[in-house]
C-alpha cells in the first residue's frame, strides 16, 4: 500500500510543479504542456485505488506506470516540435491564419484567441544555461518513474507488507 501511495504523491508532484513553475516563475505553459499534466492526474488516481484495493494492486500499479509513460510520451512528441522535426497537429500551437482565403488583416485578428497562448515550437527552460526544456524534464521524470512503477508492479514487490 506505501508504493501505491508514494507513487499517488509522485505523480501528482509533477503537474502541481508545473503549475506552481507558472505562478511563482511566470512560465507560460503551451496547449503540449497542457496535454502532459492530464496523464499524471490518471495515475495518481490509479495509485490512490490501487492502494484501496489490495487485490487489484498490481493491475492498477501497472495501469498507472503505463499512464506516467503516456505523459512521458507526450513529452517525447513535445520536444520534437521544439526542435522543429515535426509541427504540433493542436491548433492552439499554431499561429493564427486567416480563416478566409485572401482575407484581410480584420479576419486574422477576429481568428486570434483573446488571450494568447505559448507557442508549442518555443522550449521553456527552467534552470539557466541547462539545455533542457521543461518537456525534457518530463520525458525524464516521465521515463524514471514510469519504469520504476511498471518495474515494480510485474516483479510482484507489491503484495501487503
Amino acid at each position: 500500500m506505501a508504493i501505491a501511495v508514494l507513487l499517488a504523491l509522485l505523480a501528482a508532484a509533477a503537474p502541481v510543479f508545473a503549475r506552481l513553475s507558472e505562478d511563482l516563475w511566470g512560465l507560460a505553459p503551451c496547449e503540449l504542456c497542457l496535454w502532459q499534466r492530464w496523464p499524471y492526474w490518471a495515475a495518481a488516481g490509479f495509485a490512490l485505488a490501487a492502494a484501496a484495493l489490495p487485490r487489484a494492486r498490481r493491475p492498477l500499479l501497472a495501469l498507472a506506470g503505463a499512464a506516467v509513460l503516456a505523459s512521458g510520451a507526450v513529452a517525447g512528441f513535445h520536444m520534437g516540435v521544439e526542435a522543429g522535426w515535426w509541427p504540433s497537429p493542436l491548433a492552439g500551437c499554431q499561429a493564427a491564419v486567416s480563416p478566409v482565403a485572401g482575407g484581410g488583416i480584420e479576419d486574422l485578428l477576429r481568428s486570434m484567441p483573446a488571450a494568447p497562448s505559448k507557442p508549442c515550437d518555443a522550449p521553456t527552460y527552467l534552470v539557466p544555461g541547462l539545455p533542457l526544456s521543461m518537456a525534457g524534464m518530463n520525458l525524464l521524470y516521465a521515463l524514471g518513474l514510469g519504469g520504476f512503477v511498471l518495474i515494480w508492479a510485474t516483479r510482484g514487490a507489491t503484495t501487503k507488507r
